[in-house]
């Protein structure tokens, strides 16, 4: 392939990439701004967040094999043509409901986006550099879409709320429908793969896995032991899944060799891979979150967001340019020393922390969260493409767990550690809110004293000067809370590292050894 061919290639994926992205990105960004024209709760517009994510988590288990069956080709053209038609639906929404039902189709659409992205950047490059410089890449302009969405925001609802962000949407589609038909993918051999209880296995692990993301994505909001249809959920998850892995253990030609995913290796990296997902949950959902605390709003925070994409774009770079297998965990130690940096500086935020305090620390947790994912799929394809082309399947189940219901898992588990924290927090503060104070005092008068021209009555003008120190308290709250969960996520790096250095330090030990003792150490003597 000539450059300037490999160059429209790798254009055409990062355009699929952020198309795929920003849909799945503008509303969770934007929850708060979105919700008055729909008529909703904060509580109930996350249900959106729910229905895109219940189908999304699990479909691309099935379009491995739908893809292998009936051609590339065809699968290409079909998916872009579902995936224009559902964005052109969202333009007709007009309520909560018609919302989570568009969403839910959304998300069956958006799935074959993010696999088309990864085969016309693989496309772009000679086999030596697929698994190096094309996965760095893609992986790369996924991660985009979570900053870009924020920085394009403002002007998109000040365009026209709700549709004015999915007109976009709609543009993007049909520029990459067209890319799609002008550019064709080298078609792999056709081949017989869907049999009759792979439709089975699928259905019950699209049920658990889309129970599981309906949880995660609104256990938050209603709390976790306070309704019981979170726990119906939950248990409908685990039967369906244990079925699913029933069925798979006792066939000949499973669709998922579960043997082969609970196998050491692979469980521990999609437990490195979980755990770093959870790790990088603090830039999309504490960081931000900390500062719409504040009252800021994505506007406010634009400059910010500019420095989290430039510190990705130049970071990928940087990995594509050093990654080989040999050098990944070097990579990982890099990456978690950046989060443990940015992470703790983070940590020592106050009321008077504005965007420009953080550059430099999101710039280095943007760039960890860049660098950490490619060498980890690289080693994970490398290790099912050994075994044959149908493990690819069963290393995209893993990545997918992980990545997708990792991403809710995280959001979900640092949320609900801030509201615990705030609640903590508080009940300490509120402990030293006494009016026999004299300093609680003077600040209640203080407070109080800007409404002195409007409120005459005395005990009415005590009160709201308690209600506003009170606010302020809470504030205060909040910023502890956010604290504890920057410092929290510093600390899982801090230990993630040092379990990285053990097991590198081990393994080059057994490397030095001689055959005989390392022959030994695997297998001891009675």
């Amino acid at each position: 392939m000539s450059p300037r061919r490999a160059a429209t290639y790798i254009a055409a994926s990062t355009l699929l990439s952020l198309t795929q992205g920003l849909g799945q990105n503008l509303i969770a960004t934007n929850v708060a701004q979105i919700q008055g024209y729909l008529g909703a709760t904060t509580t109930e517009t996350t249900w959106l967040i729910a229905a895109y994510m219940a189908p999304n988590v699990s479909l691309s288990i099935a379009l491995v094999k739908i893809r292998s069956q009936y051609g590339l080709r065809s699968f290409a053209e079909l998916s872009i043509a579902g995936f224009v038609l559902i964005s052109l639906m969202h333009l007709f929404v007009t309520d909560l409901q018609s919302a989570i039902i568009i969403r839910f189709f959304s998300g069956i659409a958006a799935s074959p986006m993010s696999t088309l992205a990864f085969l016309y950047m693989l496309e772009a490059f000679p086999p030596a550099r697929k698994l190096t410089v094309a996965v760095c890449l893609v992986l790369t302009n996924i991660s985009l879409a979570s900053p870009l969405a924020r920085f394009l925001s403002p002007a998109l609802l000040e365009f026209g709320q709700w549709r004015g962000l999915y007109m976009f949407e709609v543009s993007l589609a049909f520029i990459a429908f067209a890319i799609i038909y002008l550019l064709p993918l080298t078609p792999p051999p056709r081949a017989k793969v869907i049999e009759k209880l792979d439709i089975l296995s699928y259905l019950l692990i699209a049920i658990g896995f889309g129970c599981t993301a309906v949880v995660l994505a609104t256990g938050r909001l209603y709390w976790w032991m306070e309704v019981p249809w979170l726990g119906i959920l939950l248990a409908i998850a685990v039967v369906t899944v244990t079925l699913a892995v029933v069925i798979e253990l006792n066939r000949t030609k499973p669709l998922l060799d579960i043997r082969w995913i609970m196998s050491k290796e692979i469980l521990h990296l999609a437990g490195t891979i979980l755990l770093f997902r959870l790790i990088v949950s603090e830039q999309a959902t504490v960081a931000t979150n900390f500062f719409q605390n504040l009252g800021l709003l994505n506007e406010q925070i634009a400059t910010l967001y500019v420095v989290m994409i430039v510190s990705m774009v130049v970071a990928g770079l940087c990995c594509a340019a050093v990654m080989k297998p040999e050098r990944g965990p070097i990579i990982h130690v890099v990456a978690l020393i950046f989060l443990i940096i940015g992470s703790y500086m983070d940590s020592q935020a106050t009321n008077l922390t504005r965007p420009e305090n953080m550059y430099i620390s999101q710039a280095l947790i943007a760039a960890a969260t860049v660098i950490f994912l490619p060498p980890a799929m690289s080693a994970g394809l490398t290790s099912a493409l050994k075994r044959g082309p149908v493990y690819i399947l069963n290393f995209f189940v893993v990545f997918l767990a992980t990545q997708s219901l990792g991403g809710l898992l995280g959001t979900a588990v640092f949320g609900s550690f801030i509201t615990i924290r705030e609640k903590f927090h508080s009940n300490v503060i509120a402990e030293h809110i006494v009016m026999s104070d004299p300093l609680v005092a003077q600040r209640v008068a203080q407070l109080a004293s800007g409404y002195g021209r409007v409120i005459t009555d005395k005990v009415l003008l005590n009160a709201e000067g308690v209600a506003l120190l009170s606010q302020q308290a809470t504030r205060e709250a909040n910023i502890l809370a956010y604290n504890d969960a920057f410092f929290l996520i510093a600390g899982i790096s801090f230990f993630a590292l040092l379990a990285l250095l053990s097991h590198v330090s081990f393994r080059y030990v057994l490397r030095r050894m001689p055959p005989r003792m390392t022959a030994e150490i695997a297998q001891p003597s009675m």
